[in-house]
This record gives C-alpha cells, sequence and structure tokens, in this order.
C-alpha cells in the first residue's frame, strides 16, 4: 500500500476535481472510471481550471505541469489495489455504490481507506456489503472542490473511531476544513440548505416571484452569494433532485423535504444546469 497514492472512482464534475484537490496536495491520483470518454471529460475539466487560475495568478506554469503529472487515468478498478485511500464519486445510486464498494474492498489492502463522496446517501448503507466496513466513512466534498474549503467526514454505524481520525487528517492534508457528521440523512449541510431550495421552488410554482427576483432577494437581501437557483445550476438539478428525493425517503415522506415537479421536469428534459449549458438560467461562452 502506497500512503502517497489516491484513488478516485468516478472522473466526473466531483470526481475530476476532488482528484485535482489531491494532486495539487502533492498526492499521486489514479483516476479511474468506466469509459475512456469519461475519462477524457474529467481531465479536460482539470486543465481548463488549472488554466484558469494559471491565467489569474494563482498558479504559476510550473505548478500547472507538475499538478498534471500527478494525475494518472485509469479503465482498470484494480490499479487502485495499491491506494492508501480509495474516494468514490459515481452517480448517487446506492446499490452502484454498494457493488463498487463490494469491490474494493476485496481488491484494497484492508489498511486502505474507502471513502464515499455521497451527498445524502446512507454510508452504513454503502458499507453494508463489505467484510471491512469499520474501514467505510463518508468525505463528502462540496462543488467546486478546487474551491470549497469544507468537506463532511461522515461516520457510518460501523465505521470505527480511528478511521474518522484517519479521515479528518486526510482532510486536512488535502488543505480543506473538516467536520464530523453522524451518518443521518442529508447529514449537515445538505439538510440545512434542503429549505433555501424547496422553498424557493414553491415560490416559484406559486407564480409569486420569479427565477430572477428570488436569486436577486436572497443576494441583495439575505447577503447569499448565490440565489437558490443559480446555485441549483451550479451544482447540477440532477443532483440536486436526487439529494432531495433521499432525504425525502430517509425521513419517511415528511413535507418539509418534498421534491418539487419543477425539478423533475428539467431533469427528464436534460436541463441540469450549467454543465448542460441550460437549467433555470442559459449559459454560453459569454
Amino acid at each position: 500500500m502506497n500512503d502517497s497514492l489516491i484513488g478516485i472512482v468516478g472522473a466526473g464534475t466531483m470526481g475530476a476535481g476532488i482528484g485535482q484537490v489531491a494532486a495539487q496536495a502533492g498526492f499521486e491520483t489514479l483516476l479511474f472510471d468506466i469509459s475512456q470518454e469519461f475519462i477524457d471529460k474529467g481531465a479536460a475539466r482539470v486543465r481548463a481550471f488549472l488554466q484558469r487560475g494559471r491565467e489569474r495568478g494563482k498558479i504559476s506554469a510550473d505548478e500547472e505541469t507538475r499538478i498534471l503529472s500527478r494525475i494518472k487515468p485509469t479503465l482498470e478498478l484494480q490499479d487502485l489495489a495499491a491506494c492508501s485511500l480509495v474516494i468514490e464519486a459515481a452517480p448517487e445510486k446506492l446499490e452502484l455504490k454498494r457493488e463498487i464498494f463490494q469491490k474494493l474492498d476485496s481488491l484494497c489492502s484492508p489498511a486502505a481507506l474507502l471513502a464515499t463522496n455521497t451527498s445524502s446517501l446512507s454510508v452504513t448503507a454503502i458499507a453494508g456489503p463489505t467484510r471491512h466496513p469499520e474501514r467505510v466513512l463518508g468525505m463528502h466534498f462540496f462543488n467546486p472542490p478546487p474551491l470549497m474549503a469544507l468537506v463532511e467526514v461522515v461516520r457510518g454505524e460501523q465505521t470505527s473511531p480511528a478511521t474518522i481520525e484517519q479521515g479528518l487528517d486526510v482532510a486536512r492534508r488535502l488543505g480543506k476544513t473538516p467536520v464530523s457528521a453522524k451518518d443521518t440523512p442529508g447529514f449537515i449541510v445538505n439538510r440545512v440548505a434542503r429549505p433555501f431550495y424547496i422553498e424557493a421552488l414553491r415560490i416559484l410554482t406559486d407564480g409569486d416571484a420569479d427565477v430572477r427576483t428570488v436569486d436577486r432577494i436572497m443576494k441583495d437581501g439575505g447577503g447569499f452569494p448565490m440565489g437558490p437557483f443559480e446555485l441549483m445550476d451550479l451544482i447540477g438539478i440532477d443532483i440536486n433532485f436526487a439529494a432531495t428525493q433521499s432525504l425525502y425517503q430517509a425521513f419517511f415522506h415528511d413535507s418539509r423535504f418534498r421534491p418539487s415537479p419543477i425539478q423533475e421536469r428539467m431533469v427528464l428534459a436534460g436541463l441540469l444546469g450549467r454543465k448542460t449549458g441550460r437549467g433555470f438560467y442559459t449559459y454560453g461562452e459569454k
């Protein structure tokens, strides 16, 4: 097992971003996905992010080159066997994550940490099929991972105290601010944030105000850096909708967490926000 090697499962928005964070912190990083297309898109995101940072004077050209050199793409999950930490950033589907962790559990050293970046699914349930659930934890990064400081380090039912301490330490080594959270629906941030999105969607549904008005009021009057609709577009309408569905089910259909039909229709239409060029707003080169 290589203590300086971190594996990432999933090269999407979150996986690529977490891989960039690890590489910037000096870790050799293996970025796995099931197709070359997904890996190429993830690598392009990292290159574009670093290029913008260099153009703004945040990093030098040499730093950019070194960071990129630490990220190694792979299509073989078994390549992650030597990692001291593997962070899963696959789509928010419980059975998919359980399958991934069952495979990782058999591949990786029992001393390796296995972390899920889930935003709302149960860490306990994800760890269920593994033989060593004591080394499974949640490490919930926020979008975009290179810019957002907070990481929720989540303790599953069978996660050991030593695993949580290691997770907190790794998060700090990645330059993040970790907070320890219990394995409750939505953990801390997503549970607190649901009313921000849900009430905005109810206002829109009731016709009390339009998208731009709600966002402007929350920024000008509430002091938020982004309005709820801008933030949903940034996160991804599909990801936000999935998190709301997860909390709604986990709290036994408590009306406080009821998803909005507006989000469902947008997901079905493929209007997912910035990543598709259109969500509550339309995005172009300018």
